[in-house]
């Protein structure tokens, strides 16, 4: 009877067993199934549970944005709050002809920046040659790159339905060319231009316009971001308000975008502090351009050469091979390094642990380029830092597995092959031949130490780069929403590797259109360089003059900058500067405030923009100026923090009045 009871016992603890089993298969089950079709509800939880690498660290609790410091370092340009946006027409502007000339297609290659810029300039062509434009497609985003096929070419980055309806009035956009042109273009049979740099309406309305009328259609191909000239005639000041139409209201990036930029924003906000967004514009091929390889050392100046060598040989540069670097960084020609901001920033009197967004993609030379910014602020932050590796893959879409190009473990150097006749070879003292070459492992030759020094040519893309270049577009798509929206934002450079305005020159166009009076500093780098040479060996120990030096001149960009810009960037690119043609002026007295400083914005807004805003009244605007820019009570380098002491703990009465500007606290940001 006992064995008999065992058995049964045992029989009734497999079955147990049997069902957790069971359960837990089906529990498993039951999880992946809710985490498959439940993804944004999941998204949100995690976002509020997620542990992000930065934890952000403040010296005060209670951040006073009533304070004058706090209106003289964030609050906004009172020279720019009477300019607003207003894109709508203001002629004579039909709707687009049912009688279409024919079709457009485009092809646009180049970055974030060219793309952007080359779609604005594509919609205003096809509504000068009275053309239906096809959804333009971006080669940065296809298939043969592995890239998901879920989404289109256009929709990989930018919303289409959005962009076909907000362009109904302006002009036709299909998605796709009707099937007998499909077939002509798959032969190779339809008329293509290559679209010039910056060319003007008539070489469209001459060269192109014949064509388009003879064929019913016409591809573009444009590759340097611009395809028509920046500054049109006064008779077609309407299609720079369509440029600024197309590029503030109709280009928006897609769902998944936009909710993962306004996520990371939200938890840039969430500590309660305002935030700078600084762009440091050090990219390979600008630094190659304007040959400002001496600025790194060892491999990266070598780099920096290499490619301007390859430049050099296609034309993109004009000048010598080897360039003094100094002289260029002198001239303004080279960005400031983020070192350099991060001490102008200090000078201008941002405390140690204000919040800095590091925008534009990757810095050239490493996260060890921007350790000196590190060490002057305490909360920097970029996209990888705010959001987990799982929602920016969501970005990309189910994407094809790349095999074979994943880092490998180098093979072992113990096992090398000889050839025969080294071993074989008769005795000496005939001669032998030459030993085997050293052998090369994947690991020695992948990557710029391998063929760098190896090859004058630059080595083709991998899949993984050309990847790794699409991604970029969606990483850069973030950082200039989050860059629109900052509270304070400042360059280290405007130009690209063609000597284009670019990323940071968008974000400052766009600034200046959507909400001008936010704080974007443009400072001139030429006379940066030489404010911050004459301090270089005793940085620790600026003097009072030239701390009201840097002060002054970067207060002074806030507004000076933008006429510049007017001069230098906008005779190149239009969206980087949309004014006066895409704003107006809410002020109607003294002759529009000067023309909204300096500006030329004299088109009045409209009766329901004036009446919705409303004016300050004179007595707070003057109280606010009268207490616009006391000093700020830490030194230049000190931190008040206990647990953070840099030089002396204590602070002297000297040290305490090196950021009173007098003149800026009559003057304010005025």
């Amino acid at each position: 009877m006992k064995g008999k009871g065992e058995m049964v016992f045992k029989s009734r603890m497999k079955w147990v067993g049997l069902v957790g089993i069971v359960l837990s298969a089906f529990s498993l089950f039951t999880h992946f199934f809710l985490a498959r079709f439940t993804q944004d509800s999941i998204s949100e939880f995690q976002s509020s549970i997620t542990i992000f690498s930065w934890r952000p660290v403040f010296e005060h609790a209670d951040f006073s944005p009533t304070s004058p410091l706090f209106r003289r370092l964030w609050g906004p340009v009172r020279r720019l709050e009477t300019l607003h946006p207003d894109a709508n027409p203001r002629q004579h502007y039909p709707d687009p002809s049912l009688q279409s000339n024919g079709f457009i297609f485009v092809r646009i290659q180049g970055g974030f920046h060219e793309i952007r810029n080359s779609i604005c300039d594509v919609v205003v062509i096809a509504r000068l040659l009275n053309a239906t434009l096809v959804v333009p497609e971006i080669q940065s985003t296809t298939s043969s790159k592995g890239i998901s096929s879920q989404f289109k070419s256009f929709s990989y980055l930018y919303n289409e339905d959005q962009f076909i309806a907000a362009l109904t009035r302006d002009i036709k956009v299909v998605k796709t060319l009707p099937r007998n042109l499909k077939g002509a273009r798959r032969k190779k049979e339809i008329p293509r231009f290559k679209a010039p740099y910056l060319a003007s309406p008539y070489f469209y309305r001459h060269n192109v316009l014949p064509v388009l009328k003879k064929h019913s259609v016409v591809e573009l191909v444009v590759s340097d971001g611009g395809c028509l000239q920046a500054i049109l005639s006064p008779d077609l000041e309407e299609y720079q308000r369509l440029r600024c139409r197309v590029a503030f209201h109709a280009l928006q990036f897609r769902v998944e975008v936009q909710d993962l930029a306004t996520k990371i924003l939200h938890r840039l906000r969430a500590p309660g502090r305002p935030f700078i967004a600084y762009y440091p514009g050090m990219t390979r091929e600008a630094l190659a351009y304007y040959g400002c390889a001496e600025l790194f050392q060892d491999v990266h100046n070598e780099l920096i050469q290499h490619k301007r060598l390859w430049m050099r040989r296609r034309g993109f540069v004009k000048g010598k091979l080897s360039v003094n670097s100094e002289d260029q960084r002198l001239n303004g020609s080279c960005p400031l390094t983020p070192e350099e901001v991060g001490i102008l920033l200090r000078a201008r009197g941002y405390s140690w642990d204000t919040i800095i967004y590091v925008s534009g993609g990757e810095v050239f030379g490493g996260q060890r380029t921007l350790i000196p910014l590190h060490a002057t602020f305490e909360n920097v932050v970029d996209r990888t830092s705010l959001s987990t590796p799982w929602e920016l893959n969501r970005l990309y879409g189910r994407e094809i597995n790349v095999g074979g190009n994943y880092p490998r473990s180098p093979p072992s150097i113990l096992k090398e092959s000889k050839p025969d006749a080294w071993n074989t070879d008769g005795p000496r003292p005939r001669p032998l031949p030459p030993p085997p070459a050293r052998p090369k492992y994947p690991h020695n030759i992948e990557g710029w130490w391998g063929w760098v020094a190896e090859s004058d040519i630059e080595p083709e893309s991998t899949v993984m780069e050309l990847r790794t270049n699409a991604h970029k577009l969606l990483w850069e798509a973030i950082d200039y929403f989050i860059s629109v929206e900052a509270d304070v934002f400042i360059p280290g450079f405007d130009r690209d590797g063609k000597g284009h305005p670019n990323f940071a020159s968008l974000v400052m166009g766009h600034r200046l259109y959507q909400s001008a009076s936010l704080k974007t500093y443009r400072p001139d780098r030429k006379q940066m360089v030489t404010l911050l040479a004459e301090t270089r060996e005793h940085l620790y120990q600026a003097n009072y003059t030239w701390l009201r030096s840097i002060r002054q001149h970067l207060r002074k960009s806030l507004v000076d900058g933008l006429i510049e810009a007017s001069t230098l960037s906008k005779s190149i690119s239009f969206l980087s500067h949309p004014v006066p043609e895409c704003a107006c002026s809410r002020q109607v007295s003294d002759q529009s405030q000067a023309q909204v400083g300096g500006l030329g914005v004299v088109h009045h807004c409209p009766t329901w923009m004036q009446s919705e805003l409303g004016f300050r009244s004179k007595d707070k605007q003057t109280e606010e100026e009268d207490d616009e820019d006391e000093s700020t009570s830490e030194s230049f380098f000190g931190y008040k923090s206990e647990n953070r002491v840099e030089g002396s703990g204590e602070m002297n009465s000297k040290e305490a009045i090196l950021l009173n500007d007098q003149e800026e606290l009559d003057g304010g940001d005025r």
